[in-house]
């Protein structure tokens, strides 16, 4: 069973619009148990290999044979409407792989364990916060125990408690598991091999060995095809001027010419298609205020909640210039809305200076307006004197071109609404980040270039971040764990 192909693409190709094909020759195959990684581009369309393997899109152009016999189970990152009225035990026993089976406590909790999540049998879905509804969507996968696990960013909202529950799950998982991830040692831990999405060819590519070690083999390849491609326009070109000049001479060097004019051709055949759309989003640095040089934030008291019950906790806590704080939570301690009180000034042992901006990176993106355009979006937030030219160029350096900017916020994808948010970050000049989980909607291209702009700033900052990779690059400061 474990050398069975239970997933073969050949030459697969899809498109939402003929004139923007999304995949185009895609193949590869899927052994039984193997863990994969797929990876992906900006625009490189992830999630379409998903909903081609569960049946969740159709298309004429194809060869796709998958095992009938075997059964898919997708981890979903929004709770259906008409779930959200279901108990978790209702919950549970719609996507329970046997429908028949009606003692299904003991999958529930063992399937909550793994995702580190206490959830009473009885509470209505809609009822829990966005994190929790995120572990419930992850279980209902899991307790499918399917053949087949389609997992989109899992590591979202969890945290570190709950990635290391999950990853000694999939360690044991004896079945075929897709991961779409940036977390690298999240993935490195038990993933086989990587599928790449190249958005430009629209084609895969397949790689051995770690994440890491598959970031370093695309970054040379990609070196190695743009050297490749300089050496052969520029010898292309030497061919054509020099073909030009026989061209004028005697009439016996013309078919010399002509030689040489199809050399070039030759040559300019040669040359690979390169990641056109293969970007980073410029470096930039975060503006900053004058100088201030006193306490900005103090807080005195936080309320977690402890045996699911309120529990204050004194604390001395001050933020100064240049401050970089990184706070450590387990999930259940209301993490978030401890940062929205800091956020609202909301309670009284939050003590911020009333002139000072802030910063506040959301997760869900609640903070941005869904309804303006990306355009007025950016606007509002860019100083006074800023040109049309200007906010337009800053733009550029997030990948937001002028159809992005057109385009309400609501219809933009996870990974655009991030754009916007840290563009508008450029423009707001804050005194104060507050960032939470910053690297949920991007992949591994733009992790080095957050991580410098957020270790040059000069002001305070608090960071939320269960990526190690990414922490390590940034400085702190202070380090305050919550648990």
């Amino acid at each position: 069973m474990a050398n069975e192909t239970v997933i073969s693409f050949k030459w697969v190709e899809f498109n939402y619009d003929h004139r923007k094909p999304i995949l185009e020759d895609v193949t590869f195959n899927i052994r039984a148990w193997s863990k994969i990684t797929l990876m992906w581009q900006n625009w490189a369309w992830k999630s379409t290999i998903f909903k081609l393997i569960n049946w969740g899109l159709k298309q004429l152009s194809w060869i796709i044979n998958i095992d009938l016999n075997a059964t898919i189970a997708t981890w979903y990152q929004v709770v259906l409407p008409e779930d959200k009225e279901l108990t978790v035990w209702d919950f549970f026993r719609k996507y329970h792989r046997d429908k028949t089976q009606f003692n299904i406590d003991k999958d529930i909790k063992e399937i909550l364990d793994v995702v580190n999540l206490n959830a009473p049998l009885d509470r209505i879905i809609k009822s829990f916060s966005g994190w929790q509804q995120a572990r419930l969507l992850l279980a209902s996968a899991l307790i499918q125990k399917p053949d087949i696990l389609l997992l989109d960013e899992p590591t979202n909202n969890l945290d570190k408690d709950g990635i290391w529950s999950l990853t000694n799950f999939l360690q044991n998982y004896k079945k075929t598991v897709i991961v779409i991830s940036h977390d690298a040692e999240f993935l490195n831990s038990f993933t086989d091999w990587v599928v790449y999405l190249d958005s430009n060819t629209k084609t895969t590519e397949q790689f051995v060995w770690d994440y890491n070690d598959v970031v370093e083999q695309i970054k040379r390849k990609i070196e190695k095809d743009n050297q490749a491609n300089a050496r052969l326009a520029k010898e292309a070109q030497a061919k054509k001027e020099q073909a030009e000049v026989f061209a004028h001479k005697w009439w016996k060097l013309r078919a010399v010419a002509k030689k040489m004019r199809e050399l070039a051709d030759d040559m300019e055949d040669d040359i690979v298609d390169t990641r056109k759309e293969d970007k980073t989003i410029r470096e930039f640095k975060i503006p900053l205020q004058d100088d201030i040089w006193w306490v900005l934030l103090k807080i005195r008291q936080v309320t977690i909640i402890k045996n699911n019950k309120p529990t204050k906790k004194d604390v001395e806590f001050d933020l100064r210039k240049d401050d970089h704080i990184l706070l450590s939570w387990p999930n259940g301690i209301w993490k978030s809305t401890l940062l929205e009180k800091i956020v609202n000034q909301s309670e009284s042992w939050v003590e911020v200076a009333s002139w000072v901006k802030i910063w506040y990176y959301r997760q869900d993106f609640s903070n941005l307006d869904f309804k303006q355009s990306v355009y007025d979006c950016l606007r509002e937030a860019a100083w006074n004197d800023m040109t049309e030219q200007d906010l337009r160029s800053i733009a550029a350096w997030f990948l937001i071109t002028w159809d992005i900017m057109k385009s309400e916020i609501w219809f933009l994808s996870e990974w655009q609404k991030w754009l916007v948010a840290f563009c508008r970050l450029v423009f707001l000049k804050p005194w104060i980040l507050i960032l939470d989980e910053p690297t949920n909607h991007i992949n591994f291209r733009h992790i080095p270039v957050i991580a410098k702009a957020l270790d040059e700033f000069e002001w305070w900052m608090i960071l939320v971040s269960h990526v190690d990779e990414f922490v390590w690059q940034i400085r702190i400061d202070q380090y305050i764990d919550l648990d």
